[in-house]
């Protein structure tokens, strides 16, 4: 048996041995021993496809052919004959949303970084001839770096666990998008509301502010008077123009995020806003239901265990970061004599003078920290949006109920009561007109209440199941005919 070794540059070690019986055969055969891994038929979409199915009652699909583009294709314009509903909006959106494709596709890839993390590491061939004085020297190695092969399963098993986070996070922007479909057709319908109430209260504005022309040109109302008629007149029109750009922009958005083209924006969008129901959702365990439920926290609990086992790998690989086993078959030919074949084989390590591993396993301590603080905080903040969203939404629906039940008909009675004195000429009509300005008021502060328990709910949805919160928080419009108590009294 013969033996070299040599310290290089690079201060890695190696270990050259030429006994007879070895064969290059072993290190092949552990190779092969190792298994390989394969693609999913699905690419991974059987989770985003559960946590779709049971948190919004909805299917998607990863078009990957021209069969799946076509069944969704016809799924959307089937959807799309009908008049827009909020649950048929979110479907069309998770069908035809190209945004949500390309999410689907990065869940792809990370199914190929799986699969190619999970194969073993592929052998190195080399060969050399040396000729010179008549003597022939050929030398033929096949090498593999035996530390990758031995922490495969570990590097598997950290890279199974990254996949399972992309899976997470497909599930999530699939429930983002829905939150966001939502949050949009609410807004969307509510401006169509307002804008009919408002298209309204511009005609009587109108004619009262022509009234109110004609009664000064006769003397009959002084200038101050007409000047009320003539504002209100004027801040409905512009109110009006705001109110129907807020309609287009959330009808345009709503476009964007059903990823319609033009040929396809025939869409139906209901009038008003649907009926609160008739009670409150009550939810005493909604805190235990966020923790147990929302996707965001499940994806830092995964990348928490994946880290613990590139730790626990780390430390392993602390001092040895290079093995390298190569088998050699060397055959020897001088002139005038018989051939001398050579077979063995060379191992390569490095030796840890310099560089011990301290950095990388402070590195991955650290980095195990911080995901373990963030995990804390992440859940401390879920429990907390829980219990704010559920607050908010009994509120604003609290809120909207007492406008229904006790504004309104109030309004509607005083409506009633002004036209019957009217009638017996009790009251002249500029009363009757200030009255009017103060219904619609509270008309639209009904809508707006509506609409703000609706957007409430989808926020309540989303922070129990997750999918990201809204980048802005309902707003009221404060309009100058949100405050037409003061106008106009004659």
């Amino acid at each position: 048996m013969n033996r070299a070794i040599h310290i290089n540059a690079n201060h890695t070690f190696e270990v050259t041995y030429r006994p007879k019986p070895t064969h290059v055969a072993i290190l092949l055969s552990a190779l092969l021993l190792s298994g390989c891994a394969s693609f999913s038929p699905d690419g991974g979409m059987t989770v985003v496809a559960n946590v779709a199915g049971e948190t919004i009652k909805k299917d998607v699909v990863s078009i990957r052919s021209t069969d799946d583009a076509e069944w969704a294709k016809g799924a959307v314009q089937s959807l799309l004959r009908r008049g827009l509903t909020v649950d048929t909006a979110v479907q069309i959106a998770l069908l035809n949303n190209r945004g949500l494709q390309a999410a689907y596709n990065e869940l792809a890839l990370a199914e190929a970084d799986l699969v190619q993390e999970s194969l073993p590491p592929n052998p190195t061939f080399s060969i050399s001839r040396i000729a010179g004085g008549g003597a022939v020297e050929i030398e033929r190695q096949v090498a593999a770096d035996i530390l990758a092969l031995a922490t495969l399963p570990f590097r598997s098993e950290i890279a199974r666990q990254h996949f399972k986070q992309a899976q997470l996070r497909a599930a999530e922007g699939t429930l983002r998008l829905a939150a966001d479909v939502r949050r949009t057709y609410y807004r969307a319908v509510a401006a169509n509301e307002l804008v009919t109430l408002l298209t309204d209260a511009k005609s009587t504005a109108e004619s009262t502010a022509q009234l109110a022309l004609k009664l000064g040109q006769t003397g009959s109302l002084n200038k101050l008077d007409q000047a009320r008629e003539q504002v209100f007149y004027a801040e409905v029109t512009a109110d009006l123009a705001t109110l129907r750009q807020d309609a287009t922009s959330s009808r345009e958005r709503l476009i964007r995020l059903l990823g319609l083209w033009d040929g396809d924006l025939g869409f139906r969008l209901p009038q008003r806003l649907p009926m609160l129901p008739r009670r409150p959702l009550s939810l005493p365990g909604i805190e235990v239901d966020a923790v147990e439920h929302r996707v965001d926290l499940q994806i830092a609990r995964i990348e928490l265990v994946a880290l613990a086992k590139s730790l626990n790998l780390t430390e392993a690989t602390r001092f040895v970061t290079l093995v390298d086993v190569a088998g050699i078959d060397k055959k020897t030919r001088d002139s005038g004599s018989p051939p001398l074949r050579e077979r063995g084989f060379d191992v390569q390590f490095q030796i840890p003078i310099f560089d011990g591993g301290e950095v990388r396993v402070r590195q991955a301590i650290e980095t195990y920290n911080l995901a373990f603080n963030r995990l804390t905080e992440k859940a401390i903040n879920v429990r907390s949006e829980a219990r704010d969203a559920f607050r908010v939404y009994r509120s604003t629906y609290d809120i909207a109920g007492h406008y229904q039940r006790e504004v309104l008909p109030l309004r509607q009675i005083i409506t009633q009561e002004m036209q019957l004195r009217f009638s017996s000429m009790q009251i002249d009509v500029f009363a009757l007109l200030v009255e009017a300005r103060q219904r619609i008021a509270a008309l639209r502060a009904a809508i707006e209440a509506k609409r703000d328990f609706w957007l409430a709910q989808s926020e309540l949805k989303t922070a129990v199941n997750g999918g990201g919160r809204a980048d802005s928080q309902p707003e009221t419009r404060s309009s100058p005919t949100a405050q037409a108590s003061g106008g106009g009294g004659h």
